[in-house]
């Protein structure tokens, strides 16, 4: 299911060709002589984190990379930032080479992680941001026009002035994005950005991502498990399973593939008790006293056929329908379970 995109008419920033990442994993059997026997034999087990990857970014775009936990995702982020190297295959990163070029290539990039702070706990963030200047030697004018900017734009005014230690986590979270971007970096790596924030803390950091990106031309992958993310994001989504990439392509290319799928809500005016479901194409999601939710496969039945079979040989009277598309993320699980 891996499809190309079109090359758009952009600088590529990453090229990553044929990727592997092993690792090697000590096995040894549960027990007091397992243990004993492993001091003098110890057996290992070769682990691919990541099979042979390739993808190309191209400047301005945002990118989600998703995945179940283990996929690779993370150690794909890692290599590409230059906190690992592969066991073979050739990366590139803005013309570096990210795990031999280290001290020149962090210059061009920010990383955010959802659940690691990189702002000093003890003093207010704008203490940080003097010293994050200071260290990639911004200069004065450049420093405060982009700062005061992305501080009106994430309300951040007095949020900066308190120690971190103080913060919310969703006040937190801003004040992060902020750091990461204050040495204007060509690719920006965001781990989580969103976990464990509401809604109106997730919208304002997803706006300030996208006008970031729209006005400066930065690029961004985001990793996440957190599909709202995605569709609020991204145009262009790579799905890595077990180490492999099993799509790189557009989410509305997704969502037409699996056009001919359908979400119908039920409710009912008296209770289904254990009435027996059995209608060919047609799968339930989800089982209530008043309600069924269904996918219905349109290629297999139509839904006209669905309602004549509910309201006759079902024998339950519909109070409300609702026909709606597969959410995102249902259609990403089925990829999962496909490949």
């Amino acid at each position: 299911m891996k499809k190309r995109i079109k090359e758009p008419p952009y600088p590529k920033v990453i090229d990553v060709r044929n990727l592997w990442r092993d690792f090697k994993e000590r096995k040894r059997k549960a027990g007091f002589g397992a243990a004993l026997g492993a001091l003098f034999s110890r057996k290992y087990e070769t682990k691919h984190a990541l099979k042979n990857i390739s993808l190309d970014v191209y400047k301005g775009e945002i990118i989600g990379l998703i995945g179940p936990n283990g996929a690779g995702k993370s150690t794909l982020i890692k290599i590409l930032t230059g906190v690992l190297y592969p066991s073979k295959g050739f990366v590139k990163v803005l013309n570096f080479v990210p795990w031999k070029d280290r001290t020149k290539y962090v210059h061009d990039i920010g990383v955010v992680f959802g659940q690691k702070t990189q702002l000093w706990w003890d003093i207010p963030a704008a203490d940080t941001y003097e010293l994050h200047r200071d260290l990639y030697d911004v200069p004065r004018k450049e420093f405060d026009d982009r700062l005061n900017n992305m501080i009106k734009m994430l309300e951040v005014e007095e949020v900066i002035k308190k120690p971190v230690r103080q913060l919310s986590l969703g006040e937190r979270m801003r004040c992060e994005l902020i750091l990461c971007l204050l040495h204007n970096p060509k690719i920006v790596f965001l781990d989580e950005p969103t976990i464990g924030l509401d809604i109106i803390a997730k919208d304002k950091i997803r706006y300030f991502i996208k006008d970031f990106n729209k006005r400066y031309k930065t690029t961004f992958i985001v990793t996440t498990h957190d599909m709202s993310d995605i569709e609020r994001l991204c145009k262009r989504i790579i799905i890595i399973n077990r180490g492999l990439i099993i799509y790189d392509g557009l989410i509305n290319d997704i969502r037409k593939k699996f056009a001919n799928r359908k979400i119908i809500d039920c409710k009912f005016s008296e209770p289904l008790l254990a009435r027996e479901f059995n209608f060919s194409g047609c799968t339930i999601l989800r089982r209530r006293k008043y309600q069924l939710v269904l996918e219905l496969d349109l290629s297999k039945a139509r839904i006209r056929d669905l309602i004549n079979y509910l309201m006759t040989k079902y024998g339950a009277d519909i109070a409300d329908i609702d026909i709606k598309e597969p959410p995102i993320e249902e259609i990403i699980k089925l990829i999962y379970k496909k490949k």
